[in-house]
């Protein structure tokens, strides 16, 4: 458990159900992803649809709450990051971005996690790109971060960096040394 942190990991497609989806949103359970149709999707019913939230989306956030509350309770200073891949190209276009910071109220994680990331040799580096949250759209960040006042902030990384073993160690290392580095500039702040 680097940095005093849990991991909360949904293990589901999110063309199942997307756990960071609003419930009523289009994209919840879609019907295309990008230009491919879901056929296990056309047509689902309420019940089916219940199906998934109950034994897929309802969990995941549940365990997301508890363990806010449990850290909460203990006094443990509480920092939201959402973590998630993107396709390298959408709808035909690449993406030059190696890595992108998502947010939109929290003006104290996303400077920081630009400002180190920018630092990084070779890498590009999205500021609310490939996307921005958005409260049609994100569920994680709006329900968990923002509702609740914690430091949050969301982190995307380009799917082929992260599609073998090495460079998923190579960015496990460097997002766990860059949030060790911020976890330290954002205690200096609240001790100063």
């Amino acid at each position: 458990m680097r940095l005093g942190a849990q991991l909360i990991a949904q293990r589901y497609s999110r063309l199942v159900i997307d756990c960071n989806r609003p419930l009523d949103a289009a994209s919840s359970i879609p019907l295309i992803s990008e230009a491919t149709l879901i056929p296990g999707n056309e047509g689902l019913g309420r019940e089916a649809t219940r199906a998934r939230r109950t034994a897929i989306f309802d969990p995941y956030h549940r365990r997301i709450t508890e363990v806010i509350d449990q850290r909460l309770r203990e006094g443990q200073p509480t920092v939201l990051v959402s973590l998630h891949s993107f396709t390298p190209v959408y709808a035909g276009i690449a993406r030059p971005w190696h890595v992108g910071t998502l947010y939109r109220y929290d003006q104290n994680l996303p400077p920081l996690l630009l400002r180190h990331l920018r630092a990084e040799p070779g890498l590009t580096v999205g500021d609310n790109e490939p996307y921005a949250v958005r409260e049609d759209t994100d569920y994680s960040i709006p329900a968990h971060g923002e509702a609740r006042g914690l430091i949050n902030s969301g982190i995307e990384i380009r799917q082929d960096l992260i599609a073998e073993d090495a460079g998923q160690q190579q960015w496990a290392d460097r997002l766990a040394r860059i949030l060790s580095e911020i976890e330290n500039e954002l205690l200096a702040r609240i001790s100063a």
